[in-house]
This record gives structure tokens, C-alpha cells and sequence, in this order.
């Protein structure tokens, strides 16, 4: 199958990687140029619309309009296209682009990931789809190429972003509750070591709570998944929760704590990073001072 890949950034390279390792024939497309082993580079994103299947792994809403929407390349796409959007995008915008793809002829799968980079070089991304039975069904030979699981959130694409967000959601919770808990533990002589040794044999074992009590550990929290995109993920989920009418008091708590720790300059750190706001007051009490 020829692959059109359009966006390389750390999670995008190691796709078009896995995907050229398959057998698959992988064109690519990158506003900051750049190479991958096995991949053709194309000049323009119209031409890697003219593949079997695009994949998009652009950073967010805004981004995937300025290089698809706003030129109208979606109207320029090869008939028969499927176009899999494997971004973390909002809700809101992934309903809007139902609309744009049924205007334009183009079949439209949602399939944001779940993994780091780390992961992704791996191939063992756990894939959240949705989208029309034929269109995921045509899809499916390049996400098993990249991902371990391929998990069907439906047939409506926005149901696979809700779902992805949410989880976003969740780990963040899970750092923070991480942080709070070694907040009662450290001050009462409990090493970090011996209590996430306790955690994570019993009540919490999950890859959440693998990854990211090892750098509350440490206290270094060197990027894996930068806090300015766990922030705007956070303010995905708020959003879809603002247009659902309901409250998630938990939900505002860590928006607002992982908005301090962008705001104090931890945008570009892992945004497990936020925990150190939690842990540390004097971090805590800068962050409160920094003017907003």
C-alpha cells in the first residue's frame, strides 16, 4: 500500500519508520523538512494526499488547518482516499472535520494514539479508531504496522478523540494524585523508593504509574510528552466537558495545576513536571508569583 504521511515530528518518524519496515511504500511531507530511512519526501502535503492512505500527525487543531483547510487540500485528495488523522485533537474540531471530509469525498478515520515516542519506535502504540466499518477495515494494514492493539471506538471519529482525551485526562489525574500522596509520605520519613515499591505492586500498577513515579523519584523530568501539550490536551477535555454542560472538579484541579506549571517554565520539561508544584512549595510559591 503507498502511505502518505504528513507531519514528523517525534511520534511521526517513527511511524513513517514502521510503516516503510512493513513493505508499505511511504511518501512524507514535513514543514521543517527532514529524512526517515525507506521515506520518500515530498515537496508539498497535496501530494501525499495522492497515496492509498494519509495519515496526518500533525501537533494540533490549528496546525492541521493551516496545511490542510485552510489551502482546501482535502478537495485535492486522490479519490478513493482515506484519510486517517492520528493527532490528539479536540472534540469540537473533530466533528467539524466529519462535515469537511463528507464535503470533499474523502473517508475520515480518527485514530489518535496512545505511547510516546519511545513507543512508537517500538511499533507497540495502542491505536484508539473510529470511523466508517470500510474505511477502518482499508486503514488497518498500516495502524497494525505501527501499533501493537487497535482498539474500535465506534463508527462516528469523534468518538475516538473523546476517548483519547479522557485518557489524557486520567494520567494527569494520576500524577497528580502521585504527587499528593509522596506530599504525606516524604514528610513523614517514607522514601519515595519504598512507597512507589508498595504502589506499584498492589493497588496501582499501570504504565502511568510505571513512567512517571520513576522521574517523582528522581525529581527530573526530562520530556517524554512536553507539559505544553499535556496542557492543551487538558484544555480539550475541558472544552468537551464545557459542551457536554456538566462539571469535572478533578478535571479543573489539574488544569489549573498543570497551567502553573507552564506558566512557571516547565512547558518544554515532561509534563509529569507538575508534580514538583505539588511537592515542592517553594516551586509552588514561584509559580504563584510569576505574573499572569
Amino acid at each position: 500500500m503507498e502511505i502518505g504521511i504528513i507531519g514528523l515530528g517525534a511520534m511521526g518518524r517513527e511511524m513513517a519508520r514502521n510503516l516503510a519496515a512493513a513493505g508499505h511504500t511511504v511518501i512524507a511531507w514535513n514543514r521543517s523538512g527532514g529524512q526517515v530511512e525507506g521515506v520518500r519526501m515530498v515537496e508539498t502535503p497535496v501530494q501525499a494526499l495522492q497515496a492509498d492512505l494519509a495519515i496526518t500527525m500533525l501537533s494540533d487543531d490549528t496546525a492541521i488547518r493551516e496545511v490542510l483547510l485552510h489551502p482546501n487540500l482535502l478537495l485535492k485528495a486522490r479519490p478513493g482516499l482515506v484519510h486517517v488523522v492520528a493527532s490528539t485533537i479536540s472534540v469540537g474540531f473533530a466533528r467539524a472535520l466529519v462535515e469537511i471530509h463528507d464535503a470533499a469525498g474523502v473517508a475520515y478515520v480518527s485514530a489518535p494514539v496512545l505511547g510516546r515516542p519511545d513507543v512508537a519506535a517500538k511499533g507497540e502504540l495502542n491505536i484508539l479508531a473510529a470511523g466508517a466499518p470500510g474505511a477502518l477495515e482499508k486503514a488497518k494494514p498500516a495502524l497494525e504496522a505501527i501499533g501493537k492493539r487497535i482498539w474500535d471506538m465506534g463508527d462516528a471519529p469523534p468518538m475516538a478523540n473523546a476517548a483519547k482525551i479522557a485518557c489524557n485526562m486520567m494520567i494527569a489525574m494520576a500524577i497528580e494524585a502521585m504527587a499528593e500522596a509522596v506530599v504525606l509520605t516524604d514528610t513523614n520519613g517514607v522514601s519515595r523508593e519504598r512507597f512507589f515499591e508498595l504502589i506499584l505492586g498492589t493497588l496501582f500498577g499501570s504504565r502511568p504509574y510505571q513512567s512517571y513515579s520513576g522521574n517523582i523519584v528522581r525529581g527530573a523530568y526530562q520530556p517524554g510528552f512536553k507539559a505544553s501539550l499535556g496542557l492543551k490536551d487538558l484544555r480539550f477535555a475541558s472544552d468537551a466537558a464545557a459542551q457536554a454542560g456538566r462539571a469535572l472538579p478533578m478535571l479543573a484541579a489539574v488544569l489549573g495545576r498543570m497551567t502553573e506549571a507552564v506558566e512557571v517554565g516547565m512547558g518544554d520539561m515532561d509534563w509529569s513536571a507538575m508534580a514538583a508544584l505539588t511537592i515542592d512549595p517553594h516551586v509552588h510559591d514561584a509559580a504563584q508569583r510569576r505574573p499572569r
